[in-house]
């Protein structure tokens, strides 16, 4: 009797397992399509040997309940792809919205005549060659009003560029601050998820629960960059990537953007943390490179040119005769530094007799003046290191353009690092319809073979506890 209520315990676990594994099997292919989901597989353990006279007979087997099937590791490197790709791609986007304010339209008639809309380049040939007009026929009336016109044209692009800059970093200033606000509802979620994880057995895996803050750290990257460290009872520390606390066990620090000296900024309390964020990645740290860097480099580079271009042509208006004889003036209205310059450039002169193009006690028939003006097109000027004006704002524009080409090259290579990890997780911890078929056939196989065992057996005991009472097992 002791052999077969040996036999009989045996049977049973062996039941109880595979009924275990049945409902781990139908689970995975419950929730095959849930995100975030990890397959799960049954854990059994060999039980503990029973003595049976002087005989060690096995045990059987123990169910220890279900573990997810996912690399900590792994996990982790993809949320640290996730966070680089993820800066490059923003940061990406912005880029290409900045070079577009730089990039002269240029539209095609039906007779095939091209012509462009506008913009700093075409505008700044449009004015030199206005100048070069007039040196031709200084007292053309006609042709100074053709000078001022283009002169204000010139104006206008350097205004609608700089004001294109400024709304372009005022809205990426309103994303970093939607960026921060989706960041401080994911730490507070993390910080929940830790005291749940934490509460539980720390040697068992805490299944879904794990899975969510898997999820909220795999969208939290997108986000911003941390850095991630487990503490004791499986739960997690998160940090900026120069170590400013964000998440300590059960409890979140809040984030908070301001504006520091037309900068974006964000806060951890009173803690500027923004070259931790700029350091760690994320959608926040891509847009903070462009809002903090990238715009203010190309408002500096317009600024200069507007400043440098408007102050030499109004130095040598200042030196000649107008139609009038008398001195000229300034032709431009500029700041007293380059700051701000393409924001305030703007036309002073109204009058076209105004506009010196004769030199300095000549008549009005010269135009040596005008034609110094014209000149400067082709002048190598120091305040633009030694460039021409277009030159200038070609070198500035094709550095831009490098710019973009070099993020682009890097996010693409990026990317496919990114989607190769991915595919490495979903290997390992997503569930395959096909597998989860075979597992669930498997299964029934050694539920049904384990059931067998167990009715024979319960035969047999029948048969022996009613001695001479021959019963079949079947």
């Amino acid at each position: 009797m002791a052999t077969l209520s040996t036999s009989w315990n045996i049977s049973m676990s062996a039941l109880k397992a595979d009924q275990a594994a049945l409902a781990t099997t139908a689970n995975n292919s419950a929730n095959a399509t849930t995100p975030g989901y990890t397959e799960q597989a049954a854990i059994w353990q060999q039980a503990d040997s029973i003595e049976v006279g002087q005989q060690a007979v096995g045990g059987g087997v123990m169910d220890l309940g279900a573990a997810s099937q996912r690399d900590l590791v792994l996990n982790k490197s993809i949320d640290v792809q996730t966070q680089v790709e993820a800066a490059t791609s923003s940061r990406l986007g912005a880029l290409q919205n900045l070079q577009a304010t730089f990039a002269s339209a240029t539209t095609v008639s039906s007779a095939g005549v091209s012509s462009s809309d506008g913009g700093i380049s075409s505008s700044l040939s449009g004015f030199f060659g206005s100048l070069e007009q007039l040196e031709a026929s200084p007292a053309d009336v006609s042709i100074r009003q053709s000078v001022l016109a283009s002169a204000s044209t010139l104006a206008s692009s350097f205004n609608d560029a700089a004001s294109s800059l400024q709304q372009q970093q005022q809205s990426i200033n309103g994303e970093v601050s939607s960026v921060v606000t989706q960041a401080n509802g994911l730490l507070t979620s993390l910080a929940g998820l830790n005291a749940e994880i934490e509460s539980q057995d720390p040697k068992k895996d805490a299944g879904t629960l794990e899975d969510q803050r898997q999820q909220d750290l795999a969208a939290l990257s997108q986000l911003l960059g941390v850095q991630q460290t487990t503490t004791e009872k499986n739960g997690i520390a998160l940090s900026t990537a120069d170590g400013v606390p964000l998440v300590e066990g059960s409890s979140a620090l809040t984030l908070s953007v301001a504006d520091v000296n037309g900068a974006t900024h964000i806060y951890q309390g009173s803690t500027d943390i923004t070259q931790g964020v700029l350091a760690g990645g994320g959608q926040a740290g891509g847009m903070i490179q462009v809002a903090n860097q990238d715009i203010p480099t190309a408002m500096s580079a317009i600024d200069n040119l507007a400043y440098q271009v408007g102050k030499q042509v109004n130095t040598l208006n200042e030196g000649g005769s107008d139609l009038n004889g008398n001195a000229g003036g300034a032709i431009f209205t500029l700041p007293a530094a380059a700051a701000g310059s393409a924001e305030a450039i703007s036309v002073a002169l109204t009058d076209p007799s105004t506009l010196a193009a004769a030199s300095s006690g000549e008549g009005t028939a010269d135009g040596t003046n005008a034609a110094a003006m014209a000149a400067l097109a082709s002048t190598s000027l120091g305040g633009l290191t030694n460039l021409t004006p277009a030159n200038y704002y070609s070198s500035f524009t094709s550095a831009l353009g490098s710019t973009v080409s070099s993020v682009s090259s890097t996010n693409t290579a990026q990317q496919a690092s990114l989607a190769q990890l991915k595919n490495q997780q979903t290997a390992l911890s997503g569930v395959s319809l096909d597998s989860e078929a075979t597992s669930l056939e498997t299964m029934e196989q050694a539920y049904q073979a384990a059931s067998k065992v167990f009715t024979i057996i319960d035969t047999l005991v029948a048969s022996s506890i009613n001695l001479g009472i021959e019963t079949a097992a079947t």
